[in-house]
């Protein structure tokens, strides 16, 4: 992990931000590039949109709301396939939400979870999307729960693990929150907690989510289940939390913590520094 207010995340050779800007990004997934909305991409791109669409297999066009449809620029390319990180290997596809099923700036947690997690030790994944956390720490041998409340992405999930040759990750399909609220009352402890909570949404039961009205319990719920030697991740994609209230935020749950509040960023290979939110790490020592 690096020092200061950034962290970056890093290409790898299955993964390329190529470029970013205009309000777009470029990216390599193995063979296949796309072109997707960037809110945080509001400078200039370094290489011409011409010359992006000529590289490109497909590009998102968003319509009403949050969704949108991919348009294809080359003749027959896939809409599934398959890339790996490390040891790990994972199932993309195109969906209506702008997303293909990864997010490779979380490759730092990734690597976090490896290079810190017990092979005897208990994981939490909240919020687990597609599994990629849940795949990193079930790699270390960790006992892995995986907790998300949309059940279309824990099968997802458990294709990747298939996928990646892995045996035994626990599925919850569940509100997170409440989850882990009832892990608490439980008496249950994990060596590392995870999450990454939407900035809103809805819930499993299509209750509306808004990630600064939830915050305080969800950082409340994780402080009480990490182990005295455990740790907690938090990413969080919400304009109104910003670093400040985040440190405090920590500093007010994870007393007695060594903590770290971080933007997340990862640069083009054009040489472009793009911003993917914020990360917390709480991490308590014996």
């Amino acid at each position: 992990m690096e020092n200061g207010p950034r962290v970056y995340a890093h290409h790898w050779p299955d993964y390329e931000l190529i470029d970013a800007g205009g309000g777009k990004k470029l990216e390599r997934w193995g063979k296949i590039i796309t072109i997707r909305p960037e809110i945080q991409a509001y400078f200039k791109s370094e290489i011409p949109f011409t010359e992006w669409s000529k590289l490109a297999h497909w590009e998102f066009i968003p319509s009403k709301g949050n969704t949108g449809k991919w348009k294809a620029l080359k003749k027959e390319v896939p809409k599934s396939w398959e890339i790996t990180y490390k040891k790990l290997k994972f199932k993309l596809e195109l969906t209506k939400f702008k997303h293909v099923g990864l997010f490779p700036e979380q490759m730092v947690n990734w690597d976090y979870l490896s290079n810190h997690l017990s092979t005897d030790g208990s994981f939490l994944n909240l919020f687990a999307y597609t599994g990629a956390a849940s795949l990193a720490a079930r790699y270390t041998g960790a006992d892995t729960l995986h907790v998300d409340a949309v059940k279309q992405l824990i099968g997802w999930a458990k294709e990747n693990m298939e996928l990646s040759r892995l045996l035994n990750i626990k599925w919850v399909h569940e509100d997170a929150l409440k989850f882990a609220q009832r892990e608490v009352k439980r008496g249950h402890r994990y060596q590392g907690v995870i999450m990454d909570p939407p900035a809103w949404g809805l819930g499993a039961k299509g209750e509306q989510w808004k990630l600064e009205e939830k915050i305080d319990d969800l950082l409340a719920a994780a402080a009480q289940l990490m182990t005295p030697d455990g740790f907690v991740i938090v990413n969080t994609y919400s304009p109104t939390l910003d670093l400040q209230m985040l440190q405090s935020l920590a500093e007010m749950y994870f007393i007695g913590c060594e903590i770290h509040v971080q933007e997340l960023w990862m640069q083009t290979t054009t040489g472009k520094d793009l911003y993917y939110g914020n990360r917390l790490l709480a991490i308590r020592s014996l």
